[in-house]
């Protein structure tokens, strides 16, 4: 690790928490590249319509307790 970095380093552990979660995710959204236009539209229209078909009956929810357990029985193998 170049002396650079090692100082950066010292820094942002001198950071409380918070600021260190702040700066983590704003590096991550960095990394992430500009946002989608519409895609947070795009997931809200997803998700009334799904809402629309519990409500109307056209799908059947699943318990979260079976869904975990489906995912581990998946996982197991």
């Amino acid at each position: 690790m170049s002396d650079v970095v090692a100082e950066i380093e010292a820094k942002i552990r001198s950071l409380s928490a918070e600021e260190r979660a702040d700066l983590i995710r704003a590096l991550i959204g960095e990394l992430d590249g500009p946002p989608d236009l519409g895609v947070e539209e795009a997931w809200m229209e997803e998700a009334r319509r799904r809402q629309r078909e519990l409500a109307s009956g056209a799908v059947k929810g699943v318990p979260g307790k079976q869904v975990f357990e489906n995912l581990r029985q998946r996982l197991k193998r």
